[in-house]
């Protein structure tokens, strides 16, 4: 099998656990925002920051690094197990005894429970690095689709049964305890690779070399995606994050849905091309017009309909999450043009350049939300928006040393999905308040604004670029018919 034919089965495996696992977590999450306050939320988000800071040492890049080295030996298993072992029992130590300490700066005495009972997490997810970089690093995404997918099931059923029996914010931790522990006795299930008792330095030393600015660029994505959870939890409270999580929540759902499904796939496809630039271009070209043709117009759909979506999915209550979603929306474009660039680098063997990059998103996040914060959670949202738009053009200038990536040719793969997007938003939105003067209910403006969009651009597609659209047609023919290949072999 070819690694094009390879890479269109692991994109349809992957698209199978990303949708299949995010449609049982939204059932899930559109379940527990009507049974849980605002407040739980945003308490449960408080929790994930400083886990979310404590899981960037768990891997050390080391699950990229097995990815991405070509000669890979039994040594680099071992030693990456052991030592992500070794880092998930440092980590939960640190996590059950920093507990306290982190519920005293956000003055929520229930932190400390709550963070002391999730930091088994460390040690859970420390046993599954190996397992999972080694399935992808096969391309068989079926393996990993089939434990995300259980685990999503088995979290879904205890997060529902303790809220409906009144366990409030432990519901969210039981949920994610489930998730997590399935997924892991899954993936040991499905990797036949058990660890020796064995270790080397030297292919430690060589796995660090690789994955160090991978950790670097982890840490500076830290603060990229939770320093707004952390100045809104300290300065604005739990509630004020509870509605910002939400509308976070629903961004980062659509970004694993339309984006992050096809660069799951990218690395792996990416690093077996390192060699051949002419091919690499042409899949970045594909990866990136693929994923601009299909998140673009759901992203503006989204915006458009946000008040109808959020209160017939979670109810009134959330009704502050409204704005800050519609602005989010802005960035979730912006990144799903974004998200292959580290990919890139790290296929390339420039992992450090996505460090660089990384620090300049962290710096203009971090300035950006100390002057928003006074305004509000969507000031917050702003400036996410516009850190975005400025590191955009560095980050391509990048790829475009690297890969010798044509400025002209790149805009060519969404500049007619963005056109087509905007035009679609400008009709559903007159639709829309069409529909709201007639007094329509909510759940109909949304079905018929869903169907008139998606007529509208397809048709805007097939009219201003008949080439894209039977490329398109071409990829969803492959997407269909290789799977169905590959499973009757």
């Amino acid at each position: 099998m070819s690694i094009k034919e390879k890479a269109i089965a692991g994109i349809f495996w992957s698209v199978l656990q990303n949708w299949g696992s995010q449609a049982g977590s939204l059932i899930v999450f559109f379940v527990l925002a009507r049974l849980l306050t605002p407040e739980a939320f945003g308490l449960a988000a408080m929790a994930n920051i400083f886990l979310a800071f404590l899981q960037i040492f768990l891997q050390q890049g080391f699950a990229q690094s097995l990815i991405q080295i070509e000669e890979l030996e039994a040594e680099h298993l071992d030693t990456a197990f052991w030592s992500s072992l070794a880092i998930g029992l440092s980590l939960m130590a640190i996590g059950w005894f920093g507990a306290d300490w982190v519920a005293t700066g956000f003055r929520q005495p229930l932190l400390t429970p709550i963070l002391q009972v999730c930091s088994v997490l460390f040690v859970i997810n420390a046993c599954s690095n190996v397992q999972q970089a080694l399935l992808e690093r096969a391309f068989n995404f079926k393996a990993t689709a089939t434990c995300v997918l259980f685990g999503t099931f088995a979290g879904g059923v205890i997060g529902i049964t303790m809220a409906l029996s009144g366990y409030g914010i432990w519901t969210l931790v039981g949920q994610q305890l489930g998730q997590e522990l399935v997924a892991v006795m899954c993936l040991w299930k499905m990797s036949a690779w058990r660890p020796q008792l064995r270790f080397s330095v030297a292919h430690f030393r060589e796995l660090f070399q690789i994955g160090w600015p991978i950790v670097s660029f982890n840490f500076l994505q830290f603060l990229n995606s939770r320093a707004d959870d952390l100045l809104i939890g300290y300065f604005l409270g739990s509630i004020s994050l509870g509605y910002y999580s939400i509308a976070y929540r629903i961004l980062s759902v659509m970004q694993q849905l339309l984006v992050q499904t096809s660069q799951k796939v990218a690395l792996p496809t990416f690093a077996r091309l390192q060699n051949d630039l002419e091919q690499f271009r042409q899949a970045f070209y594909t990866a990136t017009q693929l994923t601009s043709s299909i998140a673009f117009p759901v992203f503006a759909g989204v915006g458009v309909l946000a008040p109808e979506l959020i209160v017939q999915i979670f109810g009134n209550q959330w009704l502050p999450s409204i704005p800050v979603l519609q602005v989010l929306i802005i960035a979730g474009m912006i990144q799903s043009i974004s998200f292959f660039k580290s990919s890139v680098f790290i296929a390339m063997g420039k992992s450090s350049w996505s460090l660089w990059l990384s620090l300049l998103s962290a710096v203009l996040n971090l300035t950006g939300f100390a002057i928003a914060i006074r305004w509000g959670i969507v000031a917050v949202a702003a400036a996410f928006v516009i850190r975005s738009c400025l590191v955009f053009p560095i980050g391509q200038w990048a790829v475009s040393r690297l890969i010798h990536v044509r400025l002209l040719t790149y805009l060519q793969q969404f500049t007619v999905p963005l056109a087509s997007s905007i035009f679609m938003s400008i009709v559903i939105l007159s639709t829309r308040q069409i529909l709201i003067s007639s007094w329509s209910s909510p759940i109909l403006i949304v079905a018929i604004n869903s169907v008139l969009g998606a007529i509208i651009y397809i048709g805007s597609i097939r009219l201003l670029s008949p080439n894209l659209f039977k490329h398109l047609l071409n990829i969803v023919r492959l997407f269909m018919a290789r799977p169905n290949a590959k499973t009757s072999n």
